[in-house]
């Protein structure tokens, strides 16, 4: 399993009121320890996406002779797996890439790499301006990963950063270095034609792609045969899903990929993120109603309560498109399903009366969770070139924090109303603050600790809630 390294609380957002941290977080992917000759030691930055990629690199390089290890010390290859989402997050990847620099000193052999979304904008300062890497490497370039090994090897830097329109790396199974053994993430597509003003996404991770249909059930079906119980499917905008067979004879959306790999084993729960408003059908939804192990949780992030704000962010909704959706979800799915969001204070322009009615729209949906940013603006996005970033710092973290205050008001609120009712939980592991008993997640993607009795990790255990702590619900399995 993998050990995080450090949480990036300069994302300046609002941890989950979960065990599972979405974005923000750094892994060292484990060791493998097979006997191979060379060691790869890699830090993966942000996002669950990245974690998967890093799972990939892993997978390619072990066909090349890499075991990955924990120990940066011994390592012959370190690869950072980077996130350009906030300028901060770079900072913090350059920090590092100086300390991994004082290592090398000491190993002059090793090789330094990164890879991800930092690779394309930042490739000519860390190669050729200050020289801190060996190797630079997109998110569509990774098969060639052995070559420009060899390339570095030989006394060459290695850089490939080209985008590509079609690869998914479907026919890669991925070594699970950051699962628990239970619970794994499928990448199911790659890219992001959707141009929000924010985002730095579409520009380095390219245009939208859907994996071959077939090649994802095979692999959740390859994962429940090794005794994973729980499959979240990944992707920029899951909803938007579309697959074609080269023929032309199948036509997959994601409403029927859903039932796909809810059908491989009633067992196996399902999960998805991330769904874009404009995207998420009432098909989807009645899908995820016809069947129990697809998970009862919606991450739909709003990003603003205001219609005119949305229009800057070029989100393609407004705000009674959002509450239509959120009222769907609550007609065909019940009260009980639960909605996370992420939303961005401060976006350009931004007045108080905006900002109010973002507060307004987490009254009104009650989200069970939320990640919250202040507008942190990015090179070469639509909103850098054209909106001015005007709002001050302060009013920003002001803002954020009264976002902030209202989610966790709300969030006590969702975990209190699922108190006194029996959760099917899938466990996860002991809790982190008692071995004595055990932690897993609801459909909801609540966490609940109970006694651990005679239940071991990967069971489905019904527990009674009889309390919550506000981030957590406490019972007995019954």
């Amino acid at each position: 399993m993998s050990q995080p390294l450090l949480t990036l609380d300069f994302l300046d957002k609002q941890a989950p009121a979960a065990e599972h941290t979405p974005s923000g977080e750094v892994r060292v992917s484990a060791a493998t320890r097979t006997g191979r000759e060379r060691k790869l030691y890699i830090e993966s930055y942000g996002c669950q996406m990245n974690f998967s990629d890093s799972e990939i690199v892993s997978s390619i390089l072990f066909e090349e002779g890499f075991d990955t290890t924990e120990d940066l010390a011994n390592a012959d290859l370190v690869l950072l797996n980077t996130c350009s989402i906030r300028e901060k997050a770079e900072q913090t990847v350059r920090m590092r890439l100086k300390q991994i620099n004082s290592h090398k000193k000491r190993r002059p052999g090793m090789l330094v790499g990164v890879l991800g979304c930092m690779a394309e904008r930042l490739k000519s300062k860390f190669l050729e301006e200050e020289k801190i890497v060996d190797l630079v490497v997109g998110p569509d370039a990774y098969r060639d990963l052995p070559g420009l090994i060899a390339q570095v090897d030989s006394g060459q830097k290695g850089v490939n950063v080209l985008l590509s329109r079609d690869e998914t790396y479907a026919d890669i199974t991925p070594v699970r270095l950051n699962s628990n053994g239970i619970t794994a993430f499928i990448s199911i597509m790659r890219g992001c034609d959707n141009m929000c003003s924010f985002c730095v996404v579409p520009f380095t991770r390219g245009r939208e792609r859907s994996r071959d249909a077939h090649s994802i059930v095979r692999e959740a079906s390859d994962l429940v045969a090794q005794g994973y119980k729980e499959v979240t499917l990944l992707g920029q905008n899951v909803d938007s899903y579309k697959w074609t067979s080269a023929d032309g004879a199948e036509h997959v959306n994601f409403a029927q990929l859903l039932e796909m790999v809810a059908l491989i084993s009633p067992e196996l729960r399902v999960r998805f993120s991330t769904s874009h408003p404009k995207d998420i059908t009432d098909e989807v939804l009645h899908t995820m109603a016809r069947y129990d192990n697809i998970c009862k949780y919606i991450h739909l992030p709003a990003q603003s309560g205001n219609s005119r704000v949305l229009k800057l962010m070029n989100r393609t909704y407004d705000r009674p498109w959002y509450e239509e959706r959120v009222l769907a979800i609550r007609r065909i799915l019940g009260e009980d399903c639960a909605i996370s969001t992420d939303m961005i204070s401060g976006f350009c322009s931004e007045t108080e009366e905006e900002h109010q009615d973002s507060l307004s729209l987490l009254d009104f949906v009650q989200y069970d969770m939320g990640y919250n940013f202040f507008y942190s603006e990015r090179p070469g996005t639509l909103a850098a070139r054209k909106l001015a970033d005007d709002i001050p710092l302060e009013v920003k973290k002001r803002r954020l924090q009264e976002i902030i205050d209202r989610q966790q008001l709300h969030a006590r609120a969702r975990y209190t109303r699922m108190v006194g009712k029996v959760h099917q939980v899938l466990v996860e592991g002991p809790s982190k603050r008692s071995a004595e008993h055990l932690s897993g997640r609801n459909s909801q993607n609540q966490v609940v600790i109970f006694p651990k009795g005679t239940a071991k990790k990967g069971d489905y255990v019904n527990v009674l809630a009889t309390s919550t702590t506000g981030a957590a619900l406490l019972g007995e399995a019954i």
